[in-house]
Protein backbone atom coordinates (compact mmCIF):
# COMPACT_ATOMS: atom_id res chain seq x y z
CA UNK A 1 0.00 0.00 0.00
CA UNK A 2 1.11 3.72 -1.13
CA UNK A 3 2.09 6.00 1.83
CA UNK A 4 0.76 9.41 2.65
CA UNK A 5 3.92 11.59 3.54
CA UNK A 6 3.47 15.34 4.67
CA UNK A 7 7.19 16.27 3.28
CA UNK A 8 7.68 20.13 3.65
CA UNK A 9 9.55 23.46 5.22
CA UNK A 10 9.14 24.68 8.41
CA UNK A 11 10.41 27.40 11.10
CA UNK A 12 11.72 26.49 14.38
CA UNK A 13 8.24 27.74 15.62
CA UNK A 14 6.16 25.51 13.37
CA UNK A 15 5.02 27.59 10.78
CA UNK A 16 5.19 26.89 6.85
CA UNK A 17 4.49 30.01 5.90
CA UNK A 18 3.97 33.60 7.02
CA UNK A 19 0.58 35.11 7.38
CA UNK A 20 -0.17 36.07 3.77
CA UNK A 21 1.03 32.72 2.50
CA UNK A 22 4.55 34.50 2.60
CA UNK A 23 7.27 31.56 1.79
CA UNK A 24 10.66 33.49 0.43
CA UNK A 25 12.39 33.17 3.81
CA UNK A 26 13.01 29.97 3.20
CA UNK A 27 17.14 29.58 1.80
CA UNK A 28 17.31 26.70 -0.84
CA UNK A 29 21.02 26.81 -1.27
CA UNK A 30 24.18 25.29 -0.52
CA UNK A 31 24.69 21.53 1.02
CA UNK A 32 21.01 21.86 2.03
CA UNK A 33 19.67 22.03 -1.85
CA UNK A 34 22.12 19.71 -2.94
CA UNK A 35 21.03 16.97 -0.49
CA UNK A 36 17.60 17.63 -1.26
CA UNK A 37 17.82 17.79 -4.99
CA UNK A 38 19.86 14.24 -4.65
CA UNK A 39 17.06 12.42 -2.14
CA UNK A 40 13.88 13.95 -3.57
CA UNK A 41 14.54 15.24 -7.04
CA UNK A 42 10.85 14.56 -8.03
CA UNK A 43 9.74 17.63 -5.38
CA UNK A 44 11.02 20.25 -7.55
CA UNK A 45 8.45 21.94 -9.49
CA UNK A 46 8.73 20.84 -13.45
CA UNK A 47 9.69 23.96 -14.45
CA UNK A 48 12.90 24.20 -12.17
CA UNK A 49 13.35 20.89 -13.24
CA UNK A 50 15.81 21.36 -15.96
CA UNK A 51 17.65 24.55 -14.33
CA UNK A 52 18.33 22.87 -11.17
CA UNK A 53 19.52 19.75 -13.32
CA UNK A 54 16.88 17.18 -12.18
CA UNK A 55 15.13 16.60 -15.51
CA UNK A 56 16.52 13.31 -15.50
CA UNK A 57 16.16 11.84 -12.39
CA UNK A 58 13.85 9.69 -11.94
CA UNK A 59 11.43 9.86 -8.98
CA UNK A 60 12.63 8.23 -5.61
CA UNK A 61 9.60 8.59 -3.27
CA UNK A 62 6.99 10.27 -4.46
CA UNK A 63 4.85 9.71 -8.51
CA UNK A 64 1.79 11.91 -6.58
CA UNK A 65 0.93 15.04 -5.04
CA UNK A 66 -1.92 16.76 -3.01
CA UNK A 67 -1.71 20.48 -1.97
CA UNK A 68 -4.56 22.79 -0.43
CA UNK A 69 -5.57 25.70 -2.97
CA UNK A 70 -2.80 28.04 -1.09
CA UNK A 71 0.05 25.91 -1.95
CA UNK A 72 -0.63 26.06 -5.53
CA UNK A 73 -1.75 29.64 -5.74
CA UNK A 74 1.69 30.98 -6.00
CA UNK A 75 2.23 28.94 -9.39
CA UNK A 76 -1.34 30.22 -10.70
CA UNK A 77 -0.46 33.68 -9.87
CA UNK A 78 2.47 33.35 -12.73
CA UNK A 79 0.80 31.37 -15.04
CA UNK A 80 1.94 28.02 -13.76
CA UNK A 81 -1.53 25.88 -14.03
CA UNK A 82 0.62 22.55 -13.79
CA UNK A 83 3.17 23.11 -11.39
CA UNK A 84 4.48 19.28 -10.74
CA UNK A 85 3.91 17.98 -14.36
CA UNK A 86 5.84 15.09 -14.40
CA UNK A 87 3.41 13.80 -11.22
CA UNK A 88 0.33 13.55 -10.57
CA UNK A 89 -1.42 16.18 -9.05
CA UNK A 90 -4.50 16.30 -6.87
CA UNK A 91 -5.40 20.04 -5.83
CA UNK A 92 -7.88 20.51 -3.24
CA UNK A 93 -10.21 23.33 -3.44
CA UNK A 94 -13.86 23.91 -3.40
CA UNK A 95 -13.79 27.11 -5.40
CA UNK A 96 -11.43 26.45 -8.15
CA UNK A 97 -11.57 24.06 -11.20
CA UNK A 98 -10.32 22.79 -14.81
CA UNK A 99 -7.83 25.45 -14.70
CA UNK A 100 -5.41 22.60 -16.26
CA UNK A 101 -7.06 18.73 -17.54
CA UNK A 102 -3.21 17.74 -16.15
CA UNK A 103 -4.54 18.80 -12.52
CA UNK A 104 -7.38 16.65 -10.63
CA UNK A 105 -9.45 19.09 -8.51
CA UNK A 106 -10.85 18.01 -5.70
CA UNK A 107 -13.43 20.06 -4.43
CA UNK A 108 -15.30 17.44 -1.37
CA UNK A 109 -13.76 14.42 0.28
CA UNK A 110 -10.15 14.78 0.30
CA UNK A 111 -9.68 11.89 2.48
CA UNK A 112 -11.40 9.42 0.19
CA UNK A 113 -9.49 10.79 -2.56
CA UNK A 114 -6.29 9.61 -0.19
CA UNK A 115 -7.60 6.58 0.52
CA UNK A 116 -8.35 5.43 -3.51
CA UNK A 117 -5.02 6.79 -4.12
CA UNK A 118 -2.87 4.45 -1.54
CA UNK A 119 -4.91 1.54 -3.07
CA UNK A 120 -3.68 2.12 -6.59
CA UNK A 121 0.00 1.15 -7.54
CA UNK A 122 2.98 3.37 -7.44
CA UNK A 123 5.56 5.01 -5.15
CA UNK A 124 4.29 7.60 -2.39
CA UNK A 125 2.08 10.50 -2.02
CA UNK A 126 3.31 13.61 -1.34
CA UNK A 127 1.75 16.13 0.89
CA UNK A 128 2.73 19.13 -0.19
CA UNK A 129 0.47 21.66 1.75
CA UNK A 130 -1.10 23.75 3.28
CA UNK A 131 -1.80 23.29 6.81
CA UNK A 132 -5.41 22.95 6.96
CA UNK A 133 -5.30 20.10 4.55
CA UNK A 134 -2.59 18.45 6.82
CA UNK A 135 -4.76 18.82 9.73
CA UNK A 136 -7.95 17.51 7.45
CA UNK A 137 -5.66 14.26 6.73
CA UNK A 138 -4.05 13.93 9.62
CA UNK A 139 -5.14 10.40 10.00
CA UNK A 140 -4.14 9.10 6.86
CA UNK A 141 -1.02 10.58 7.21
CA UNK A 142 1.79 8.36 7.54
CA UNK A 143 4.82 9.88 7.37
CA UNK A 144 6.41 12.49 7.98
CA UNK A 145 9.64 14.97 6.34
CA UNK A 146 10.22 18.24 7.85
CA UNK A 147 12.92 20.44 6.59
CA UNK A 148 13.40 22.01 9.45
CA UNK A 149 15.13 25.97 9.14
CA UNK A 150 16.83 27.94 12.17
CA UNK A 151 14.23 31.11 11.85
CA UNK A 152 11.48 32.15 14.04
CA UNK A 153 8.31 33.94 12.61
CA UNK A 154 6.21 34.13 15.21
CA UNK A 155 3.18 34.11 13.43
CA UNK A 156 1.73 32.49 10.28
CA UNK A 157 0.69 29.35 8.53
CA UNK A 158 0.90 26.27 11.08
CA UNK A 159 2.09 23.14 9.88
CA UNK A 160 -1.04 21.76 11.39
CA UNK A 161 -4.57 24.02 11.53
CA UNK A 162 -7.51 21.60 12.70
CA UNK A 163 -9.20 20.43 15.49
CA UNK A 164 -7.17 19.06 18.97
CA UNK A 165 -6.53 15.50 17.99
CA UNK A 166 -3.05 13.89 19.12
CA UNK A 167 -1.10 11.68 16.66
CA UNK A 168 1.65 10.31 17.78
CA UNK A 169 4.72 9.98 15.65
CA UNK A 170 8.39 8.09 15.94
CA UNK A 171 11.56 9.68 15.01
CA UNK A 172 13.04 6.89 11.87
CA UNK A 173 16.33 9.78 11.11
CA UNK A 174 17.37 13.11 10.67
CA UNK A 175 20.11 14.79 8.93
CA UNK A 176 21.76 17.93 9.80
CA UNK A 177 23.50 20.34 8.31
CA UNK A 178 26.26 23.09 10.08
CA UNK A 179 23.65 26.10 9.06
CA UNK A 180 21.31 24.42 11.40
CA UNK A 181 18.87 23.41 9.00
CA UNK A 182 17.51 19.85 9.48
CA UNK A 183 15.37 17.28 7.40
CA UNK A 184 14.55 14.70 10.27
CA UNK A 185 11.74 12.08 9.17
CA UNK A 186 8.99 10.18 11.83
CA UNK A 187 6.50 7.55 11.31
CA UNK A 188 3.50 7.20 12.70
CA UNK A 189 3.37 5.64 15.69
CA UNK A 190 2.07 2.18 16.06
CA UNK A 191 -1.65 2.36 17.88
Amino acid sequence: MRKLTYYISATLDGYIAGPGGEYDFFPFEGEPAAAILAEYPETMPTPARVPLGVADRPARHFDAVIMGRGTYDPGLAVGLTSPYGHLEQYVVSRTLTGVDPAVTFVADDPVGVVRDLKQRDGLGIWLAGGGRLAGVLLDEIDELIIKRHPIVLGAGIALFAGPHAPVSFTRTGEVSFDNGFTITSYAKAAA
